[in-house]
């Protein structure tokens, strides 16, 4: 940890944990319209389209504009129609996070992860890194395990997958920063517990980033400064420490060229790419809620992963969100999630303040 002291936010913690639900959701839906275009295409694609439709510089919803031909995608994730923010895995897990927490306390264990997913996440919406863990967990470990027993299985089994590096375990662990401020251990070792059910090395680095980062904004140290100081939790010798370091360096470039140059040809949805262009966007932007979203998700790879936490980091200052973003999705949330099909921002900020403490 870098050491240096700030003064807490002025903000009330029930503000900030409001506008950081605020913030991931709408940049979660600013992204999602986009996220296949984006990873079939590349950027190149994804500006042109948006440059067609009139929406760069990107400082509103994605316009759906079918007669351009592009593969934009969830029309009711887009300007003209959006009511109600659409189910998405970005918000699937921020509230499986919260639902965890409220089960099992903060000194949940890896077990109590998997058991949640389990009981909670339909198999039909985990991709990648967590089917590869829900599948290994529904063979060997099943429904008696979801609800207390013991693994049939070592976990750490779970984890051994071709996608353990990729960015599902960094969308996971906002929360446990949310709920963390001024105690950034204690949001790592969270993000640790959870990340390693289904992530190794790479993986959980990025989720420990993320966890601490939000940690470290809830005590008051602001947002062109935060991603340094959460780096330094991590392996500095590692390759997300580098990429916020990329991010960091490139960060008063208003394009991310540099950050494409340097890991072209990675997937778009791997962990260090897509941390360093989190890092890039935080930190250029972090006076300017519309254009952090906006400009992160702009710069591609995996839109609506990186405007979620970009805008759910963002809003954990507590700085008023401009109110357009919130008011055409009408505070109104849908989820995936088992019992949890729909709720609202007041429900899950409720929810989330009375884990505080």
């Amino acid at each position: 940890m870098i050491g240096v002291m700030y003064a807490k936010s002025e903000a009330s913690y029930e503000t900030r944990i409001r506008n950081a639900w605020a913030g991931r959701v709408s940049g979660c839906m600013l992204g999602k319209p986009v996220e296949m275009l984006s990873m079939r295409y590349g950027v190149e694609q994804l500006n042109s389209y948006l440059d067609s439709a009139d929406a760069l510089p990107l400082r509103n919803y994605v316009p759906f504009k079918p007669s351009l031909n592009q593969a934009v995608e969830h029309p009711e994730a887009c300007l003209e129609s959006i009511s109600a923010a659409i189910p998405d895995d970005d918000i699937n897990y921020t509230v499986i996070s919260l639902m965890l927490i409220e089960q099992y306390g903060r000194n949940f264990t890896t077990a109590d992860v998997g058991r949640m997913w389990l009981r909670y996440l339909p198999g039909a919406i985990v991709y990648t890194a967590e089917r590869e863990a829900y599948i290994k967990l529904l063979e060997h470990a099943g429904m008696r395990f979801a609800y207390g027993s013991e693994p049939n299985i070592d976990l750490t089994e779970c984890s051994d997958n071709p996608y353990n590096q990729w960015i599902g375990a960094q969308i996971r662990a906002d929360l446990y920063g949310w709920i963390c401020p001024g105690d950034p251990k204690a949001a790592a070792r969270m993000a640790e517990a959870d990340a390693s059910l289904s992530h190794r090395t790479e993986g959980v680095y990025g989720a420990i980033v993320v966890a601490v980062a939000g940690a470290l904004i809830g005590s008051g140290v602001p947002l062109n400064k935060v991603m340094e100081e959460a780096a330094s939790y991590i392996p500095s010798d590692s390759e997300c420490a580098m990429a916020v370091e990329m991010g960091l360096s490139t960060a008063a470039d208003p394009l991310p060229n540099k950050l494409h140059d340097r890991y072209a040809g990675m997937s778009p949805v791997h962990t260090v790419n897509n941390l360093a262009l989190v890092t890039w966007g935080l930190t250029r932007h972090h006076a300017d809620f519309g254009a952090a979203i906006g400009d992160t998700v702009a710069a591609g790879w995996d839109t609506d992963c990186n405007g979620a936490t970009v805008g759910g980091l963002w809003g954990l200052t507590g700085t008023e969100i401009p109110g357009h973003w919130v008011d055409q999705w009408e505070g109104r949330i849908q989820t995936s999630v088992v019992g949890c099909g729909d709720t609202t921002l007041d429900e899950l900020t409720k929810r989330t303040v009375a884990l505080a403490g």
